[in-house]
């Protein structure tokens, strides 16, 4: 039977260098060099949607994480003078967009949508779909409201397949309250912090060009990365709770139950042809998603250097080479 691969990448800011690792170190078991570059669509939103347009763009893995090392304190730079402005992140977003932007040029250039090699799936969302950007990259709009919007390259009817790599790399990872707004757009993570279902979905789209892009249910192999999690609980049975009590839980609360019913319905659809490998901080250990203390680097590191890789590199060897 045939196999249609999707490799699937979640949100998690400077915690995209644990996926990253952890994919290299599975290309570095026997049997499974390149595993990888078998996907026939990647899928990712945030920090996944920049490693996922990239692969499809063929950047390496080295060269990926060589940029979360490298480059991602200088993204996530938050200087005093900037604090000064949006006053301590109050009424402006906590982090410019200027030098991750400059990054992505380097890595896409001009390329877009169209013009990669495989098919991406990258989940943003709209604020404005009456804005000139949306339109050009949307179609035509039928009522003026923000909507969640999936940059795809599965067909040419799609408008968004012009888009530049380097833009819907930006939107998707605008998270709200770190970066600014670009073009309308914000954080895939919204709605998809997980994108293996929006992923799943595509892949069952009549529309889409390519009758090879149009795989039967039983002939899609799924594999979802995730950033790593934190062990998280509220505790209490009655909690009566306004803005200032949930302010800081709720996003973690949203975010983990998006990624958990991700998980939850493509292990259905897919029983034993879905694996998601997402592993777990030690207790107490979270990781921030602007995590960039080079002592929190290399924690990172350590932690994905030695994560259990047996059941996922075994379920590769079993459903996906």
């Amino acid at each position: 039977m045939a196999k249609y691969r999707v490799l699937s990448i979640d949100g998690g800011g400077v915690r995209g260098l644990i996926t990253i690792i952890l994919m290299q170190r599975l290309a570095q078991l026997p049997g499974l060099k390149d595993w990888h570059k078998n996907a026939a669509l990647y899928a990712g939103t945030s920090t996944g949607g920049i490693i996922a347009l990239g692969l499809a763009h063929g950047i390496t893995l080295a060269t990926g994480r060589k940029l979360y090392e490298e480059k991602s304190a200088r993204v996530f730079d938050d200087s005093w003078i900037d604090d000064t402005l949006d006053l301590f992140n109050v009424i402006g977003a906590e982090y410019s967009s200027d030098f991750a932007e400059s990054e992505l040029r380097k890595w896409f250039g001009g390329t877009t949508l169209a013009g990669l090699s495989k098919r991406v799936v990258v989940p943003t969302f709209d604020l404005d779909n009456s804005d000139d950007i949306s339109v050009k990259y949307s179609g035509k709009p039928k009522a003026q409201k923000w909507k969640p919007k999936i940059f795809h390259n599965f067909s040419a009817a799609d408008t968004g397949i012009k888009a530049p790599c380097y833009k819907v790399a930006l939107y998707t990872s605008a998270a709200p309250t770190f970066f600014p707004t670009k073009d309308g757009f914000v954080d895939g993570g919204v709605f998809a912090n997980n994108p293996s279902m929006c992923a799943l979905t595509q892949t069952q789209d009549p529309r889409n060009d390519r009758p090879e892009d149009r795989p039967n249910l039983n002939e899609v192999v799924l594999l979802s990365l995730g950033t790593g999690e934190s062990l998280k609980y509220v505790s209490g049975g009655d909690l009566d709770w306004g803005y200032a009590q949930w302010a800081k839980p709720i996003l973690s609360v949203l975010l983990d139950g998006i990624a958990g019913i991700a998980d939850y319905q493509c292990a259905q659809l897919l029983r034993e042809k879905y694996h998601r490998l997402n592993p777990t901080f030690p207790q107490g250990k979270e990781y921030q998603y602007d995590s960039v203390e080079p002592q929190e680097i290399a924690e990172m590191i350590a932690f994905a250097e030695n994560c259990d890789l047996t059941e996922t590199a075994q379920w590769l060897h079993d459903q996906w080479v």
